[in-house]
């Protein structure tokens, strides 16, 4: 492990805002302390910044576009921005308790700040690897909270197979989408069903939500499949997943009915400031997410650059939310969705995030 706690304050701190964070982080990367009291300051840590979004009711975008009720589950206000926190911080804790050293992944910007912010505060080392013709943001992010940088492939999906490979090799925790680990990422982002039902005390009618890998929309599924089992809700939501224009596989597959993902020309997918966070040619749990829509009846369709960036001002200007342009994917394939056939009133539940810094 880890022989020396890492300075935090000036770094995953001022994400947090807590000025606590520095002893439990001191706590959770002391080699001398107990596992057990490692683990336990930082879920303290895990449960008090991490999930328990923003959900609020969007009255404006109903009015607009004549849908009631359209909910908000605004993803934005965990520590790094984005739900990726959820999954980062679980595996974390995961990678903790079977005392790992390391943790590893491929990231196009969002992920890998997450994940550096979470092995940060564990006292863990995080390699993060990066498609060598990606030129996110949020690079120099990931560094500041304390990651070290691998640039490998031209793609993401490339990326992945050589975090994955380093993480065989090297004996660590392998933290990619479709690996050994998949189950704590399905688990965590199954938490945000979890929270719409401590809300709407039942399922809605539909949860929509972008697509990139396809692993938030599995959990989300997973998470409802949950609690109409136990008799929570009185339904499993239909399942709406938007990604980028013709590139991502979710989508393709649910526009030519086939009951997997089928594999696109990565020459054909280019990567743009605005789609960057959606874009793949092989999604890694695409064929869950493309269950989940079918199985429950759901939606699928991609949303142009311009379509995005136009939604995600509409949202600044009359909700006073300042999102990520990727993730109003879900939101314009809901929207779609209505225009095409008119949804009921009834109520509608969208996941959002908050903009890339």
């Amino acid at each position: 492990m880890t022989s020396a706690p890492r300075p935090l304050l000036s770094a995953a701190a001022t994400h947090l805002g807590e000025l606590d964070l520095e002893e439990a982080a001191r706590l959770c990367a002391d080699p001398s302390v107990s596992l057990h009291e490692r683990l336990e300051a930082y879920e303290d840590v895990f449960e008090s910044q991490v999930g328990d979004s923003i959900f609020t009711r969007a009255r404006n975008l109903e009015r607009r576009f004549g849908l009631r009720q359209i909910w908000l589950k605004f993803e934005g206000d965990n520590p790094s921005g984005t739900q990726k926190d959820r999954i980062a911080f679980a595996q974390t804790a995961d990678a903790m308790r079977r005392s790992f050293d390391t943790v590893t992944l491929a990231t196009c910007g969002n992920y890998g700040v997450a994940m550096a912010m979470a092995t940060r505060i564990a006292g863990l080392r995080c390699v993060c690897v990066i498609p060598e013709t990606y030129h996110t943001k949020r690079v120099r992010e990931i560094e500041r909270l304390g990651a070290e940088i691998v640039r490998a492939g031209e793609t993401y999906e490339d990326a992945v197979d050589a975090s994955q490979a380093m993480a065989a090799e090297h004996e660590w925790y392998d933290a990619n989408p479709g690996g050994d680990n998949e189950i704590v990422q399905l688990r965590a982002y199954g938490e945000m069903s979890f929270e719409i039902y401590d809300q709407l005390r039942d399922a809605p009618a539909i949860v929509a939500a972008p697509m990139s890998n396809g692993t938030t929309l599995a959990g989300l599924h997973r998470g409802f499949r949950s609690l109409y089992r136990r008799g929570k809700t009185s339904k499993v939501p239909r399942m709406v997943g938007g990604s980028a224009w013709k590139k991502n596989p979710i989508v393709v597959g649910f526009e030519q009915g086939l009951d997997h993902c089928p594999e696109l020309d990565p020459a054909k997918i280019r990567e743009t400031e605005t789609n960057e966070p959606l874009i793949n040619w092989q999604s890694i749990d695409g064929d869950a997410a493309l269950a989940a829509i079918q199985s429950t009846g759901g939606f699928a369709a991609g949303a142009t650059d311009k379509q995005m960036r136009d939604m995600a001002k509409l949202l600044k200007e009359h909700q006073a939310l300042h999102v990520l342009p990727a993730s109003t994917a879900g939101l314009l394939a809901l929207l779609r969705l209505h225009a095409e056939s008119p949804l009921p009133p009834d109520r509608y539940v969208v996941v959002l995030t908050g903009r890339s810094s």
